[in-house]
């Protein structure tokens, strides 16, 4: 009975006690309305609000001794509103809100993820669809909207709609100076750009005919005036000029080596490849070189929020890709890949290697020698590292490095013994960079970029039977500096800068039995200020890019004047005028001495200028073109007139008569590109047409004027393709006229034990006929987590097309013609997992 009792009162103790306190609390707190009122008096201040949102806020009243900021700090700590001081006596009140939006590119419609979006209390960043969630103070309160290269916007809260997230739309600055003018040129992803160069951007890249992996260097071939002679990377001929006339930039560092198989694949791993963009004339005054044609190369600008990755696996490689945050200001980009050969074989494989040693010493060696243990790899690794340590500055650091390696052993009977020596072919690369940019204020920035490049090409060619041992090196070594400063004042901006390039090239020939050994280094230092004027009007309907490069070769003592231009204007509502023009130099370029250098495989090997008998390539070009586009369709035609003088018939690939002539001579193009396109809703359809006529001009030979060796006086291409969420099909057919070759005079083939040529390239080869087809299947998975998987058919006809041939003679003395063929029937397939 005790206990029973006891246990009652300590209840009634309790409740009691819970209620006295309850009690208390409540007594303590007070309407905020009436606290602030003593306030006001107190501290002769007013406070400015909407009076509902002060409707049953309670706060405890802190000690009447207290500071008023005191009283504010603790009553906004309780309440979550905000006190802010807009006056000396006055002071706001609000209530904080949620607002959403998602940030586009006004031009290419994609998501900007990692704009920073900053309000005076809270920041935050887009993220991949480009959406944005931040809290605001008051409808008033400025929201500051920011994007590298685009234009700040800084709209009030009250401008975002409640409960609803709206689309934004972000233009990009006057400093970008090449704005998409024509989106979708080809298909989705491939856009022509306001300085009259076009891009192809890999994020929102869908299919071309015959790609399954987004090479880097095979898409650019799907443009018009752009073909290979020869079906290869290394040997890309920009409006019929030679591809070592190419400058080849991968994000500002000049690329030497551009292959892999000796040209069947890019070697620029197309995972860290965000975007290429080629300029056929009217380059911008701040680059040098590429007579021809340039294709620049760059990786992603922007820091990455979250990390991403992807797997990659199909016939002939494998390759990893990860893209890493590190810190808020950082992040890292990993890219590698690996031939798989040494793991497993595949018909592709045997189909590329076959490829590249045909009519080689690889696979055709003398009598009595038996070639075997050939072996063929390949590897490439790219990093990219970028740093912001603040709003106005930016930092980044590439390296890449990739090679080809090929080996093969020859045995023979030597005095009744087996003897086996072992020739190989290593080709490769290693390049950095560092780029600096810092923007000063919304008028003027300055960037600093600096390179180095290394390029090797050696191989070493063992005589088994005469117990002799070949070696060729030639190596490229050049490290370049640019000093650039932008300064924007409304519609125009100027850039000046300054140049400098030291380029060294050694040409290596060693044998050890006789013993010879040759070896040829040249070094040029090369000094250029250039200036680069850009307007735009307001709505973009007129551009002029005028441009000036004063360069000085000091070993030469002579100055070179390159005046540049780029000029586009609309017409009505549905034509655009362009005009393009430039005069262009190039110190570096490319020689055959004999098609048996470097076992036959890779032939060409740099060469500097000595401004003599290797002398200095000098361009000039220009081209007027008309656009229309509407309603889905594009006309694009331009007309181009282009002439190329210093090169020499070692640079442009003789393989029959003038193979061993050294002589000087130009080459003139007179061309036309044309396209013709048409989107409707998830296809596009193209057309493409090129004509052109190029002769060179030798006036030391006997015909001083002929056929080029690129003149490809009718290409055609027809492609369509079909794209939606989950499927990329794309088929494709290439035409072209045969390559322009000699043949021996009939009944008259040999002259003095010599093969007695016919006028050069008087006839043609065969025309060249390809029909592609590719599919790629898209799988989403979880959330995070997408997979690809598709398949690709190279030359489905398995049409046998005719790339090159010279003449031997036989034993009989009479000449045998060999040719060389491009890939017959070839498939690829490739699974791809991203996360």
């Amino acid at each position: 009975m005790r206990k029973d009792s006891l246990s009652y009162i300590a209840l009634v103790v309790f409740f009691l006690g819970t209620f006295s306190s309850y009690g208390q609390g409540n007594q303590e707190k007070e309407l905020l309305k009436e606290v602030l009122e003593t306030l006001s008096e107190r501290y002769q201040v007013q406070f400015n609000y909407e009076s509902d949102i002060l409707d049953n806020v309670f706060v405890e009243r802190l000690s009447p001794n207290s500071s008023l900021g005191k009283h504010l700090q603790a009553y906004q700590l309780q309440t979550g509103l905000r006190f802010a001081r807009v006056g000396s006596s006055i002071y706001t009140i609000t209530k904080p809100y949620t607002i959403c939006g998602y940030l586009r590119d006004v031009l290419y419609r994609e998501p900007l993820e990692g704009a920073t979006i900053m309000t005076s209390t809270e920041r935050v960043v887009s993220k991949a669809d480009g959406s944005f969630q931040i809290t605001v103070s008051a409808p008033d309160e400025i929201v500051e909207i920011r994007f590298l290269g685009f234009v700040t916007l800084t709209p009030k809260a009250e401008t975002f709609a409640t409960g609803t997230c709206p689309i934004i739309e972000m233009n990009e600055e006057i400093t970008q100076i090449d704005p998409v003018v024509l989106e979708g040129y080809l298909v989705r992803g491939i856009d022509r750009k306001g300085d009259g160069s076009t891009a192809i951007n890999f994020s929102s890249f869908t299919a071309l005919p015959g790609l399954i992996e987004t090479d880097v260097l095979q898409a650019v071939q799907s443009l018009p005036g752009v073909v290979s002679v020869d079906e290869t990377v290394s040997n890309i001929n920009i409006r019929g000029g030679s591809h070592d006339q190419n400058l080849i930039l991968w994000d500002g560092i000049k690329m030497y080596q551009s292959g892999h198989f000796f040209g069947l694949i890019s070697s620029f791993n197309p995972q860290i490849t965000k975007e290429v963009k080629v300029v056929t004339n009217g380059t911008d005054a701040s680059y040098t070189d590429g007579v021809s044609g340039s294709i620049h190369m760059t990786t992603d600008s922007h820091l990455q929020e979250q990390f991403k990755g992807s797997l990659g696996l199909n016939f002939i490689s494998a390759d990893v890709f990860a893209d890493i945050p590190v810190g808020e200001r950082s992040s890292l980009q990993l890219a590698a890949r690996r031939s798989l050969n040494d793991v497993f074989n595949t018909s592709i494989y045997d189909t590329y290697f076959n490829r590249v040693i045909q009519q080689t010493e690889i696979e055709d060696n003398e009598e009595n020698v038996v070639n075997s243990n050939q072996e063929f790899n390949f590897y490439d690794t790219s990093i990219r590292w970028l740093y912001h340590p603040t709003e106005k500055d930016r930092i980044r650091l590439n390296f890449i490095v990739f090679g080809n390696n090929l080996d093969f052993d020859e045995t023979s009977s030597v005095n009744q013994e087996s003897v086996t020596r072992g020739s190989g072919l290593v080709q490769n690369s290693v390049a950095v960079g560092l780029g600096y940019e810092r923007t000063w204020n919304d008028t003027f920035s300055t960037t600093i970029d600096a390179y180095n490049t290394d390029y090797k090409l050696q191989g070493i060619n063992s005589d088994v039977l005469q117990g002799q041992r070949f070696l060729q090196v030639n190596t490229v070594s050049e490290t370049g500096i640019r000093l650039k400063g932008a300064y924007r004042w409304n519609n125009f901006m100027g850039t000046m800068g300054y140049q400098a390039i030291e380029s060294e090239v050694i040409n290596e020939n060693d044998i050890d039995i006789p013993r010879f050994l040759r070896r040829d280094s040249e070094v040029l230092l090369e000094h250029a200020v250039f200036l680069q004027g850009r307007y735009r009007n307001n709505n973009g309907g007129f551009t002029f890019n005028p441009g000036v490069r004063l360069n000085y070769n000091g070993k030469f003592d002579e100055f070179l004047v390159e005046p540049r231009i780029s000029l586009r204007k609309k017409l009505g509502n549905n034509f655009h005028l362009e005009a393009l023009g430039e005069l262009k130099h190039q110190n570096v370029s490319q020689i055959v001495n004999f098609q048996n250098d470097f076992l036959g495989v890779e032939r060409r090997r740099w060469q500097l200028t000595d401004n003599d008998s290797i002398p200095i390539l000098r361009s000039k070009q220009g081209s007027l073109g008309l656009q229309f586009a509407k309603a889905g369709w594009l006309v694009d035609a331009t007309g181009y007139v282009k002439e190329v003088e210093g090169i020499t018939t070692q640079s442009q690939s003789f393989t029959t008569k003038y193979e061993f002539r050294k002589e000087q001579g130009s080459y003139d193009v007179l061309g036309l590109d044309m396209l013709i396109r048409k989107q409707v809703s998830n296809f596009s359809s193209w057309l493409s047409y090129s004509y052109m006529v190029n002769n060179y001009n030798f006036e030391n030979l006997e015909e001083s004027r002929f056929p080029s060796n690129f003149d490809n006086t009718h290409s055609v291409t027809f492609g369509t393709t079909y794209s939606n969420d989950f499927l990329d099909f794309s088929a494709g057919i290439n035409y072209r006229t045969g390559k322009p070759t000699s043949v021996p005079v009939l009944n008259n083939e040999v002259v003095d034990g010599d093969i007695n040529f016919d006028d050069a390239n008087n006839t043609r080869l065969p025309d060249y006929l390809r029909i592609d087809m590719s599919a790629i299947y898209k799988i989403k998975l979880i959330h995070g987590l997408n997979s690809k998987i598709g398949a690709s058919l190279w030359n489905v006809l398995n049409k046998e097309n005719a790339i090159n041939d010279y003449y031997r003679l036989g034993l009989d003395n009479s000449p045998n013609q060999i040719t060389r063929f491009a890939l017959g029937t070839t498939l690829n397939v490739m699974v791809r997992l991203n996360f």
